[in-house]
């Protein structure tokens, strides 16, 4: 009762079979999460690095890849897949849609892997040759795996980011965003991907992302992760307004608690494989604003569990990150 009352509730989640030890923590007991937390992803990525197509499958079962993509993105920004895939592609007509959909995703990582972070007037054009190269690969294969399998949602997720990099156009993107939230109106991954799509700096209205992540999470039930897009709204609208204390406000701390308490706090949320991305979104979000008391909840359960995003707008974001974890 008096830890509900002084919010320290069981906002952990219970034991979990699958959990990957915690490793060596740094100086201010952070650590930096490896595979998601999870045994069997973590067996995934190993048989990915060592380019095991059979062993790949093997661990891939109790996932589903056509939903889950957090660990298909552990595949996606793996170094190396894109060497052994392709193979895989044109040898395993039997599983040929999952193999074309982990090829579609890395080739996407990959093309921004070549186009590099930089803004658009500081990329090479031998950078944009490589990237538009491996975005076409990555569309032709992303489009032949959604074909084959019709009621998956990562293809086209993962498509709303091949046609932001291809500059398709907001019809084609449209198009992609409904045919994933025909799938699932509810996936937080898709509503991110289309936050992004909002922002002035691929097109958008100022104050469009916002209002768009608020409509959204008019909508989420209790415990739904859709919370996160509000987190993920307020630091965008930071990054745009290029003012450190942007959103330091009464109104967006109590909109934040509201998001937090209603998503990830929530007793409801339900605890999966790499939630700890959910928490770090709003980690930095309660921090930029300011906020001391859901802040230390959110900390508290990470228990120092660091992922890069969103903390990558800093220019060193794990400091930060610590900075944050220790104020808290």
């Amino acid at each position: 009762m008096f830890g509900r009352l002084f919010g320290r509730g069981d906002e952990r989640p219970a034991a979990d079979p699958h959990a990957l030890p915690v490793p060596r923590r740094h100086k201010h007991g952070t650590y930096t999460l490896r595979a998601l937390g999870d045994t069997r992803v973590l067996a995934l990525v190993e048989a990915a690095d060592a380019g095991d197509w059979d062993a790949v499958k093997a661990a891939l079962a109790p996932f589903d890849p056509g939903r889950d993509h957090q660990v298909l993105g552990e595949l996606a920004d793996l170094d190396g897949v894109q060497d052994w895939i392709v193979r895989a592609v044109e040898e395993d007509k039997e599983h040929r849609a999952t193999a074309l959909l982990i090829s579609g995703t890395r080739h996407v990582s990959w093309g921004w892997e070549a186009r590099t972070a930089a803004r658009a007037v500081d990329v090479t054009q031998e950078q944009w040759r490589i990237f538009h190269e491996r975005l076409r690969i990555a569309e032709e294969h992303l489009l032949e795996a959604a074909e084959l399998r019709p009621d998956w949602v990562t293809p086209w997720r993962r498509l709303l980011t091949s046609g932001r990099g291809m500059s398709l156009g907001r019809a084609v993107n449209e198009t992609r965003l409904d045919a994933a939230l025909r799938r699932d109106p509810l996936d937080l991954e898709t509503h991110l991907e289309w936050l992004s799509q909002l922002q002035p700096r691929w097109g958008g209205e100022p104050g469009q992302a916002l209002a768009y992540a608020q409509e959204v999470f008019a909508r989420a039930p209790h415990g739904h992760r859709l919370g996160c897009l509000i987190a993920m709204a307020y630091i965008e609208e930071w990054v745009e307004a290029d003012r450190g204390d942007y959103l330091d406000t009464d109104e967006i701390r109590a909109q934040l608690r509201e998001a937090a308490d209603h998503s990830i706090l929530h007793p409801a949320y339900v605890w999966r494989p790499g939630w700890q991305h959910d928490f770090n979104m709003f980690a930095m979000a309660l921090s930029l604003a300011g906020e001391r008391h859901t802040v230390r909840r959110v900390f508290r359960t990470l228990d120092g569990a660091y992922t890069e995003w969103p903390w990558t707008y800093f220019a060193e974001p794990e400091k930060q990150f610590a900075r944050h974890h220790r104020k808290a």
